[in-house]
């Protein structure tokens, strides 16, 4: 949740920035060259508007800028598809490490009662879809016939309006996700149980190199404590302990020292300072 906490200060940051580059209007009509409109009438109606004049247009705004609108929101969506993406897959049965709230009956499946599908997450993947696919309209309307055809027109007509209500939606929902998410850690223990300590085998392997070993015949030795551990011979401390190369250069007690949980959570409270959370 931190990382998106970031991902979104990035979201806003994108969308801040391209409001003020699309806040543009025109009124200098209909080729652009204020023939019957004095520019001082285009600058007192923008005023007006909370917009700036366009520095010059034909007898519409360029679409360049429509593009990045509709693309910046794709972004967007495709930022909320990712986390209902790894929603999605932290609910799966083998994993199970979070779930979407599920209420009291509430039905998973018509036909298969033991079913608890992520049914938000997936509705907002599908939703990102259709964002992404409107921004490929929005960049197709850019090219037009001599300054200003209207083959543009039909399709704003439906991206614009549909892709800013939908995304609107898609936030509403994921906010909604994350406050009701449901969130196992004693699950989360047994998943780390079940590696046997295979992540720490970087750990091992730097700390070969640094006690003057040779990177690849050390990369070799941690990656044989490996093997035996993923054919289910013990735990990877046990492993790296009985492997010559590694028992030569590391006692047991820096082992255990370096397959230790607390190396990875040592800097956890400067991340959280550096997002502003400490």
């Amino acid at each position: 949740l931190a990382l998106m906490f970031d991902e979104f200060g990035r979201v806003e940051e994108r969308l801040r920035q391209t409001l003020e580059r699309i806040r543009i209007g025109k009124l200098s009509g209909a080729v652009g060259t204020h023939a019957h409109v004095d520019p001082a009438i285009e600058r007192a109606v923008c005023e007006k508007l909370g917009l700036k004049p366009a520095t010059i247009s034909t007898q519409i705004v360029q679409r360049d800028r429509h593009a990045e609108f509709v693309a910046i929101l794709a972004v967007i969506a495709s930022s909320v598809d990712r986390w209902a993406t790894e929603f999605r897959h932290l609910q799966r049965t083998e994993v199970l490490e979070v779930e979407e709230l599920f209420s009291e009956g509430q039905k998973g499946s018509s036909a298969m009662p033991h079913k608890r599908n992520p049914i938000t997450s997936e509705r907002l993947s599908g939703l990102a879809r259709v964002i992404r696919g409107n921004a490929v309209v929005a960049l197709e309307n850019v090219a037009l016939w001599h300054e200003r055809d209207i083959s543009h027109s039909s399709a704003e007509r439906i991206i614009l309006p549909d892709s800013c209500t939908l995304l609107d939606y898609m936030l509403v929902k994921l906010r909604e996700i994350v406050e009701g998410l449901q969130v196992y850690p004693e699950r989360m223990e047994t998943n780390l149980a079940m590696t046997k300590g295979l992540y720490f085998s970087q750990s091992i392997l730097l700390a070969l190199t640094h006690a003057g070993a040779e990177r690849k015949s050390a990369y070799e030795a941690v990656q044989r404590a490996a093997k035996k551990t993923w054919k289910g011979d013990g735990t990877f401390v046990e492993n790296a302990k009985k492997e010559p190369e590694i028992a030569a250069r590391l006692s047991a007690g820096e082992i255990d020292r370096l397959c230790s949980l607390d190396v990875h959570f040592q800097h956890v409270d400067a991340t959280f300072k550096a997002l502003g959370l400490d």
